[in-house]
């Protein structure tokens, strides 16, 4: 999925200086932006204040959108670079297609995860016919500089592992990294945890973490209270680092996405939607796109974007905070 906003903002990331070495209780309110011409998503990172949570660079939750009527995900040919994105859907389809020949219709509860690495291009639309529900987040993870380069790929994992304690009425599908003694057979480059925690009605649960971690917790639909802090569906609370376990309680049925890893200690620089180290990376990218000189050509996906403008200063990295 593509940051598709024409002037998008300057994310200097990266650095542990701000990190909370203990545990924080920090809620954060996604804000609305629109993503192609049908659909309407919170950016919950990167957002005024937080820009990283472990290597999780970028989140945006859509849905649940009726689109029966209507087109639904549209989001044409665009670049990426230094990073990976993960795919992941409540309800609905999403057809992935990218300039080295994937083509793959991703369903509820499966992982599409594409590694952007040295550069590639892709697309998603909504299947013709598709479901009439769409409901999702797309996420970014920043790629450390030993694989930041790497050859692009894609990978599609319809069956993920899951961590359950019925008693307590909690479930967890890792969608990436490991939970418990659970692990997730999408490929990581850096010590993370993403996985889709699903609370049953009356539930009171008591999940392990890694306190080596910082975590944020997203609520994706239903009401929970986290770590005693109430959460509306579309918002983010920061959790902080030198966590060992945390408690989830949900009167009604919630589904919730746990985010988390090693604090990334890289300066990066995030613009559009390519992630580099210093302004000239970006700016020789932003080219290569524009001219068809690099990332590739996606068939029979409509016309590529065209690249916003530049902000008319140098993009330097920075901290984690804005």
């Amino acid at each position: 999925m593509s940051d598709l906003e024409r002037t998008p903002g300057l994310a200097v990331c990266g650095g542990t200086a701000t990190v909370s070495a203990k545990p924080a209780s920090e809620v954060i309110a996604g804000r609305e932006v629109r993503l192609g011409e049908s659909t309407m998503v919170r950016r919950l990172l990167p957002t005024l204040g937080r820009r990283l949570v472990g290597a999780w660079c970028f989140a945006d939750h859509y849905g649940p959108d009726d689109i029966a009527t209507g087109a639904g995900m549209q989001v044409p040919p665009h670049p990426h670079m230094g990073l990976q994105t993960v795919s992941w859907l409540l309800e609905g389809e999403v057809h992935h297609r990218d300039s080295i020949g994937s083509s793959q219709h991703v369903r509820a509860g499966e992982l599409g995860l594409m590694t952007a690495g040295a550069g590639i291009a892709h697309a998603e639309y909504s299947p013709v016919p598709h479901p009439v529900l769409l409901h999702g987040v797309q996420l970014w993870v920043a790629l450390p500089a030993q694989a930041r380069n790497v050859r692009p790929a894609w990978a599609h994992h319809p069956v993920l592992p899951v961590v359950a304690d019925p008693r307590a009425g909690l479930s967890a599908t890792v969608i990436m990294g490991q939970l418990a003694e659970a692990a997730s057979p999408g490929q990581t480059h850096s010590e993370l945890v993403g996985a889709d925690i699903a609370l049953e009605a009356g539930s009171d649960a008591l999940l392990p973490l890694d306190p080596e971690f910082e975590h944020a917790v997203l609520v994706m639909s239903g009401e929970a209270t986290i770590d005693g802090t109430s959460l509306a569906p579309g918002a983010m609370l920061y959790l902080g680092c030198a966590r060992s376990f945390l408690r989830f309680r949900a009167d009604r049925p919630a589904r919730l996405l746990l985010l988390g890893g090693v604090p990334f200690e890289e300066q990066i620089v995030m613009w559009w939607n390519l992630i580099g180290r210093d302004h000239e990376e970006i700016v020789t990218a932003r080219h290569e796109w524009m001219s068809g000189e690099r990332f590739g050509a996606v068939a029979d996906s409509g016309m590529p974007m065209t690249a916003p403008e530049l902000p008319p200063f140098p993009l330097k990295p920075g901290g984690r905070l804005r």
